[in-house]
């Protein structure tokens, strides 16, 4: 069973930097893709990165390229996302999810979710 396990949310000021982890488990991960994604109060989920485990191949949304950078740490199992530059728009519950295959925007095709962790980023 895959478990996806966030840590590191929490509230910064706008400017400020966060790293967010994704611990994973409960596989060998070198076939999977693992997105994050985020969801603030009112408004829809939206990908933000996503990398390719093997090979590294990354890619972001275009709100975050340039800010945002997504990492892995394969002797850990742990996917990264270092946030610069934060937004009050960037406040929300971040997500890590993984799938077998490719990288995708898409969230429903991913099929393991972490619970979540929350950013704040404060004016």
């Amino acid at each position: 069973q895959v478990q996806l396990v966030e840590s590191g949310g929490g509230l910064v000021q706008a400017g400020g930097s966060l790293r967010l982890s994704c611990a994973a488990s409960g596989r060998t991960f070198n076939t999977y893709a693992v997105g994050w994604f985020r969801q603030a109060p009112g408004k829809e989920r939206e990908f933000i990165a996503a990398i390719r485990w093997s090979g590294g191949s990354t890619y972001y949304a275009d709100s975050v390229k340039g800010r945002f950078t997504i990492s892995r740490d394969n002797a850990k199992n742990t996917i990264y996302l270092q946030m610069n530059s934060l937004k009050p728009d960037d406040t929300a519950v971040y997500s890590c999810a993984a799938k077998v295959g490719l990288a995708t925007l898409l969230a429903g095709a991913y099929d393991y979710w972490g619970q979540g962790t929350q950013v704040t980023v404060s004016s």
